[in-house]
């Protein structure tokens, strides 16, 4: 197990319970949360080594780094990213780097440095090749997940209960392998999607724009302006975003609105942003445009989408690496479950009833944002001194206020509900209205646990076992131990075969109980940390712990019990 770098095709078993195809970080992800379950993997990826000079995604928000704290790698995640939390939290607009100021939006991207309340994690900014190598060396310490490098999935067929697999390797020698599932990671150009005969729907913007990654010994000293993760510039003749990649000499840029087909030199339109003739050593360049697609499904019988296979998002806002994450700890935990012979036949199809709605918002927000980029905003007179300058600046202050939902987020990050889902027991309670900014916490199920530091500093989230989890308000037990209380709901999780944790939880930092936050004197927690049910009877949990697995409450014991017994390849 671990990871074999430009693997022959020797290394290839002839079985594997789950074989996911691409090892980027989706597809890294789903391993690791497999393997974190007790499920084997194995991923295929074509890359032999991970591109440094190609930075693309840099925000990991909160809930990204929090499913990392569950897997126990945000730690090692802060620990390699070259530019700590502390350095900067905030997004600022200006007329160039040596300019004016004309706007900031402070701690975007989840990004604070005290005690972070609505996740146990605050957000990260890491390129994406140093995440992949945080998973990748993880990969390499697990027992259940492989990593592949140097091959990839030609084509796949049904055998029986699982998938046939064929695996080729550059010289185009195959071989096959038998899985129970296949999970498609691979990215925009997805095999696995071909496969199924899906193709991406949606459009591009008109205008492309060029990533630029490069050296300068002198910019950090030459710039006017407070630190910021983000300098936006509205230059009226190059417009675009620049940031630094580490404390040392390396920096990004991402010039917006360009002509695809034109040439540029990027070493000019680096120092248009400054505004200075600092120095400017380019490492490379990366044009592309922004897409808005998204598949018309998830997969089905036992081959799956999962990220950019399944969705690809504009960049603004950070979401699209995020959403991939999300994907896969969405279904790890439902593959996992069919493996381990407790799921229902509703419990699969609710992946991409789940997801893709989600990624469908995601997309939406970040079109609209990026209808609104540095060029729109561009005015000569917003580096003018005097009333011009002044009014010029007031003028577009007041107009980048469409700019917060790209930075100031949470609703989209936190707030998005499963409410609508199959495997979710509603309780008639409204659901809270999805905002992209404003994020309410509520335990109406479907939606993520709200989060509470308690009196200890643990995080309730701390208190959440890889399976199900029944959080108890202490309060209301008074006398009663939360086990006795609860009787009937572990019952039906050792008759399900399905793991349970029952917890008693204790008041809030402040003294707030759970019961207040909820409003319920229980949740209970799907292994993906979003309620599935509130409420006080033990045999309503009961029922309600059969649904979220996928049961619908008139299915046979019997017909539980032989799904069971034909679980695929464990």
């Amino acid at each position: 197990m671990g990871a074999i770098n430009n693997a022959g095709l020797v290394e290839v078993p002839d079985q594997i319970p789950v074989l996911i195809s691409g090892g980027g970080p989706s597809g890294l992800f789903l391993a690791l949360d497999l393997a974190q379950r007790g499920i084997r993997s194995l991923v295929i990826e074509p890359r032999l080594a991970i591109d440094l000079d190609r930075p693309r995604a840099k925000t990991t928000n909160s809930r990204t780094m929090t499913h990392l704290r569950r897997l126990g790698l945000a730690d090692r995640l802060r620990a390699a990213a070259p530019l700590p939390v502390a350095f900067a939290q905030d997004v600022i607009f200006c007329s160039s780097l040596t300019g004016r100021e004309i706007r900031r939006f402070s701690n975007a991207f989840q990004l604070e440095t005290g005690r972070y309340e609505p996740q146990p994690e605050c957000g990260q900014q890491i390129p994406q090749p140093l995440l992949e190598s945080v998973l990748r060396d993880a990969v390499a310490a697990s027992t259940h997940a492989t990593l592949l490098t140097g091959l990839r999935v030609d084509a796949f067929s049904r055998e029986g209960a699982g998938q046939q697999v064929t695996v080729v390797d550059a010289a185009g020698n195959s071989s096959s392998v038998e899985c129970g599932f296949l999970a498609g990671a691979d990215g925009g150009s997805s095999t696995v999607r071909r496969g199924l005969g899906l193709r991406l729907e949606g459009g591009s913007a008109t205008l492309s724009n060029i990533s630029i990654l490069f050296r300068s010994s002198d910019l950090a000293t030459t710039i006017s302006l407070d630190p910021a993760v983000q300098y936006w510039v509205l230059g009226p003749g190059t417009s675009g975003m620049v940031g630094r990649m580490d404390l040392g000499r390396t920096w990004w840029a991402i010039i917006q609105g360009v002509d695809a087909e034109q040439d540029v030199d990027p070493v000019a339109l680096v120092r248009s942003l400054v505004g200075a003739d600092v120095e400017v050593d380019v490492v490379a360049t990366d044009p592309w445009t922004a897409r808005m697609l998204l598949a018309p499904s998830y997969g089905h019988d036992g081959v799956y989408l999962v990220g950019d296979a399944a969705h690809q998002n504009p960049p603004w806002g950070g979401h699209g690496f995020n959403t991939c994450i999300g994907d896969a700890a969405n279904l790890a935990w439902k593959i996992s479950a069919v493996l381990e012979g407790w799921a229902g036949p509703a419990l699969l199809a609710s992946y991409e009833h789940e997801r893709r709605p989600i990624a469908e918002r995601t997309i939406n927000d970040a079109a609209a944002n990026g209808k609104a980029l540095a060029y729109h905003f561009a005015n000569p007179a917003l580096a003018s001194a005097g009333p011009v300058g002044d009014a010029a600046r007031l003028s577009a202050r007041e107009a980048l206020g469409v700019k917060r939902s790209e930075f100031d987020s949470l609703g989209l990050v936190l707030g998005y509900s499963y409410a609508a889902s199959p495997i979710v027991v509603p309780d008639g309670s409204p659901v809270p209205v999805e905002d992209p900014i404003r994020y309410l916490p509520s335990a109406c199920p479907g939606a993520l646990l709200p989060h509470a530091w308690l009196k200890d500093s643990t995080s309730v989230y701390d208190l959440l076992g890889t399976g199900f989890t029944l959080l108890v308000d202490a309060e209301a037990l008074e006398d009663a131990g939360v086990e006795s209380a609860y009787d009937p709901v572990l019952a039906a999780a050792a008759a399900q075969g399905v793991p349970l944790t029952v917890r008693e939880v204790g008041p809030d930092a402040t003294g707030v109980f759970m019961r207040d936050l909820w409003a319920a004197d229980a949740v209970l927690v799907r292994p993906d940390q979003h309620v599935a049910w509130r409420g006080s009877s033990a045999e309503a949990v009961a029922d309600a712990l059969r649904v979220a697995t996928g049961w619908a409450r008139s299915d046979s014991q019997e017909t539980k019990e032989a799904a069971r017994a034909d679980a695929v390849i464990s």
